[in-house]
């Protein structure tokens, strides 16, 4: 029999970076096994719209039990596991194809959020015992990775048995230094993304455990 799938995103580059973390840790993964699932990677363009259309043709065409979408936080310091997305989208800047969408929702007369079905709470805890920063955030933005969040959620909505969430991920060391910014090392957050996988896939029921900071 076929091994389980699970779908792990990351984007393209974007806002004139020359790589983006979120992508290389996907990549990186694509074709392992993790707790008896094959990785599937797929990279997302950060396009409004665009980036959804290649999720929906992911999840049609790997049929996973699993989903993790990845992007990037510049400026943050852990790996952020994302308790909810909003039906907003509201762009600092425009995205790789121009687009610069403001108050628009992600999905007319979609429902004003969705909570991550993953066990968010799990995931940070088996991170922060390995000495991985890690932390549950509230909010993930109003740019693409929201919007992937959400749009995500929505296709998944009435999927039974498929569960599917968030993490951004922190620059990389060498871009943080240049950027007068928080970072964490590849190692470091390779590891992270491998914790949270596993610990996703094996954890049935989330921790109980404090979570409530404002990110």
């Amino acid at each position: 029999m076929a091994k389980p799938t699970i779908l792990l995103t990351g984007f393209e580059p974007f806002d004139g970076a020359p790589s983006n973390p979120s992508w290389a840790l996907a990549q990186a993964f694509h074709g392992h096994t993790i707790a008896g699932a094959r990785v599937q990677a797929q990279q997302l363009p950060c396009a409004f719209g665009h980036a959804l259309d290649v999720v929906r043709a992911a999840l049609r065409t790997h049929q996973p039990q699993l989903v993790l979408a990845l992007g990037l936080a510049a400026g943050r310091a852990e790996m952020s596991v994302e308790r909810v997305a909003i039906n907003v989208d509201d762009a600092r800047i425009a995205d790789n194809l121009g687009a610069q969408p403001i108050d628009s929702p992600v999905v007319a007369k979609g429902p004003a959020a969705y909570f991550s079905t993953l066990p968010i709470k799990a995931m940070v805890g088996s991170m922060q015992r390995a000495g991985v920063p890690a932390a549950v955030s509230q909010t993930a933005g109003t740019f693409v990775c929201n919007h992937v969040f959400y749009g995500l959620m929505h296709l998944l909505r009435r999927k039974r048995g498929v569960r599917a969430g968030f993490m951004h991920v922190p620059l990389l060391l060498d871009d943080a230094w240049a950027a007068g910014s928080p970072g964490l090392s590849w190692e470091t957050q390779h590891q992270g993304v491998e914790l949270a996988l596993d610990t996703a896939w094996n954890t049935a029921e989330d921790e109980q455990a404090t979570g409530g900071a404002i990110f």
